[in-house]
Parts: C-alpha cells; sequence; structure tokens
C-alpha cells in the first residue's frame, strides 16, 4: 500500500525554486560584466591551458558588448539573492531544519563513501536521512558561498566607501578573483547537482516540487 510521506517542506521548496533563476541570473549578468576585462586562466607560468574565456564562447552565447546591461541586471538581481538568503538562513535557524544540514564529524567520510557509491564502486550506502552526508556537506558550503558572494561582490562594487572590506578580503584584484571563482564554484555545483537529479528519477523531482512523495506504507 501506498501512502504519502513528506519530503520537503513549502518554505525549503519557496526558496529552492526562487533561488535557482536568481543565482542563473547572476551568473549570466556576471559573465556580461566579465567580457568587458576577463584576465583569468588556468597554466604554468607563460603557457595557457585554458582562458576564461576563448573569443568563441563569447561569440556562441552573445555575451559580449553588454557591460552596461551586465551591470543593470547583476545589481538588481544582488539584492534580491541577498534577501531571499538571509530569509532562507533565518528560517533553517529558526525551524530547526539546520540540524537536518548541518555536517556532522562523520560527514565527510561519509560524503566520499556516497560518491564512490554513486560512481559505482561496491561501497556500501552509510545511513540516508533526508539529506545523506554528501548533500549536507554541499548544501551547507552554498550557504557559505552564498555569503562570501556578497561580500567580495560588495568589495568591488564599492572599494572605497567598503574600504575596509576590500582589504579584509587581499585588495579589490583578490576580491575580485575570489568572486569569480565562487561564480565557477555555482556553475560546478549546477553541473553535479543537475545530474544527480536526473539519477535519481522523476520521484525525487516531483517531491521537491509537490513537497511529499509516495512511498511504500512500511517505510
Amino acid at each position: 500500500m501506498k501512502v504519502l510521506q513528506e519530503k520537503h517542506k513549502l518554505a525549503t521548496r519557496w526558496f529552492h525554486w526562487i533561488n535557482f533563476p536568481i543565482l542563473s541570473m547572476m551568473i549570466f549578468s556576471g559573465l556580461l560584466i566579465y567580457w568587458a576585462y576577463d584576465p583569468y586562466r588556468i597554466g604554468l607560468g607563460s603557457a595557457t591551458l585554458f582562458h576564461f574565456f576563448p573569443t568563441g564562447f563569447y561569440d556562441f552565447t552573445g555575451v559580449g558588448y553588454q557591460l552596461a546591461l551586465g551591470m543593470a541586471l547583476h545589481f538588481v538581481f544582488a539584492w534580491i539573492f541577498a534577501v531571499n538568503g538571509l530569509a532562507y538562513v533565518i528560517y533553517t535557524l529558526v525551524s530547526g531544519e539546520w540540524r537536518e544540514l548541518a555536517p556532522g564529524r562523520k560527514s565527510l567520510r561519509e560524503a566520499i563513501q556516497v560518491m564512490m557509491h554513486d560512481m559505482g564502486f561496491k561501497v556500501p550506502l552509510p545511513p540516508q536521512g533526508r539529506y545523506n552526508a554528501a548533500q549536507r556537506l554541499t548544501y551547507s558550503a552554498i550557504v557559505v558561498m552564498g555569503g562570501f558572494s556578497l561580500l567580495t561582490g560588495l568589495a568591488i562594487y564599492k572599494p572605497a566607501q567598503l574600504h575596509w572590506l576590500t582589504a579584509l578580503l587581499g585588495g579589490y584584484e583578490w576580491a575580485r578573483w575570489e568572486h569569480f571563482w565562487l561564480t565557477m564554484g555555482y556553475v560546478g555545483f549546477f553541473v553535479i547537482h543537475i545530474a544527480q537529479v536526473i539519477r535519481a528519477g522523476w520521484a525525487n523531482f516531483r517531491a521537491m516540487v509537490a513537497g511529499c512523495d509516495l512511498v511504500d506504507s512500511h517505510e
């Protein structure tokens, strides 16, 4: 016999589905800004293995020559991102859901087990709750990254008025570098998260939309 079981509370789903398009717009508008000065690369000495980003990337995506639009969008969505993120942190603290999200002493070891299991290795899964160890670490890291994105963004936006913050982050160039790699972290998270959602199947996605799932009554 199948029964409905709550998987995700309304507030959790609300913050999730609001944050996804906001963060997507932040990344997109950030690329419009980054196009104007794109110094970052992966390489050794003068040898460059990969430049962020090749000319073909700008031609394909069409993000070039839109600096003013990028800045306008970025500043608007940054405040929405900040308010939504702050509301989410307050909610998790007040509701007590932070207990299900915060990593424990064994989380790192169990997260490695989860990743090895997902990669096809014959490794038994550790005990699973609403969130497994890998999810706890990842989701907690995303919250911390969001905070640092706001700080580095403010340091870049107002380096004179917030000179103390800019200096604390290592100066303007360091703050911009940190802001960029935080963004790359979000992109990596998006790719892995979407792949995991596809791997988990339709029921998992439906639970994040509807908040509940059909399970066997003995569960």
